[in-house]
């Protein structure tokens, strides 16, 4: 991947928190180069610091040391081209499928005949049509983080974040939703921040893992996946690959 187009770069992030009076590092001078259009996952055990480093790069959180740059250019805040779909789904109750689809665009100004457009096409693609004018109460697990997906799409970022998404679906919904996250990132091609702490999750997505420690989140190793889709989690190159990474992790997961 030495040739590729690097559309996300972070230098030396660092972050402290204060806790009665003391600095607590939570993430320890992280380095590392995102490549455009790729699809990248972040491995690494519960309250690492995982999170407080996607909210870094999304803008919601400062850091306390170091640089974010995004098409070579630092970057400061929330950016437009950056959008986060977060473990907790987050959907209005009060708003349709349609309606929290739209939001983005609609606070952005955008009118209704573009952005209804444009939310339909993701709609579709996360394979919700028909539901259009359902209410987040009439919708599985699954359904709701595909809205998440589609209104995270329809904000047309250049680069999406999610953060451990399907964590709290059931086994059978979480192996079809890694599958549709695939198709659609083979379709649209955007650049994926993917975070897990379940080996199998990463292997199965990822063109390349970012394997963290524990607490302060550092960079342990990086491993780049060159297993051809689709994956399938029985066969020898899969299961040697979760082992070497499993013998290098502080604790277990995704066993």
């Amino acid at each position: 991947m030495a040739n590729r187009e690097i559309k996300l770069k972070l230098e030396n992030i660092t972050k402290y928190y204060e806790v009665k009076k003391k600095n607590v590092l939570v993430v320890d001078d992280i380095s590392f180069e995102v490549y455009k259009n790729e699809f990248l996952v972040i491995l690494g055990p519960g309250l690492c610091g995982k999170t407080v480093l996607l909210n870094i790069i999304a803008g919601i959180e400062e850091l306390s040391s170091g640089s974010v740059f995004l098409d070579g250019e630092k970057i400061h805040g929330t950016h437009k081209s950056i959008s986060m779909v977060f473990q907790k789904i987050g959907l209005l109750p009060w708003k349709t499928v349609m309606g929290n689809t739209e939001i983005g665009p609609k606070f952005s100004g955008v009118s209704v005949k573009i952005r209804r457009k444009t939310a339909q096409k993701f709609i579709e693609m996360v394979g919700l049509k028909g539901f259009e004018d359902a209410y987040p109460h009439q919708l599985s697990g699954g359904m709701k983080q595909r809205v998440g997906i589609a209104r995270a799409y329809t904000n047309n970022p250049d680069i999406l974040i999610l953060d451990e998404p399907f964590g709290q679906l059931d086994a059978q919904t979480r192996y079809s939703m890694q599958e549709e996250i695939i198709r659609i990132w083979e379709m649209e091609k955007k650049t994926i921040i993917f975070v897990t702490n379940n080996i199998e999750e990463a292997l199965y997505l990822g063109e390349r893992i970012i394997l963290f420690g524990k607490c302060p989140a550092k960079v342990k190793e990086i491993y780049d996946i060159q297993m051809e889709r689709p994956r399938n989690i029985m066969d020898t190159e899969f299961l040697k690959l979760r082992k070497k990474i499993s013998n290098n992790m502080d604790i277990d997961l995704g066993v």
